[in-house]
């Protein structure tokens, strides 16, 4: 997911956004332990993925507080 498409959200949807992120990459980590997992990459992605959210989140926060 693109940075400008998270801040197009507010910070309930983040929070949605990066639990959903967190869930998928238990799963996409669960199939790599059962050896089922074919693209590794989509581990690397979603672990930058849930960074950016997260960083966006924490970013709005701080603005909401000043």
């Amino acid at each position: 997911m693109k940075a400008s498409e998270l801040r197009a959200k507010d910070v309930a949807g983040l929070q949605k956004e990066v639990a959903d992120l967190l869930k998928a990459h238990f799963g996409l980590r669960m199939q790599k332990a059962t050896q089922q997992l074919t693209n590794h990459t989509t581990l690397g992605n979603t672990r930058r993925d849930i960074a950016r959210a997260k960083t966006i989140l924490a970013e709005k926060k701080k603005g909401a507080a000043k």
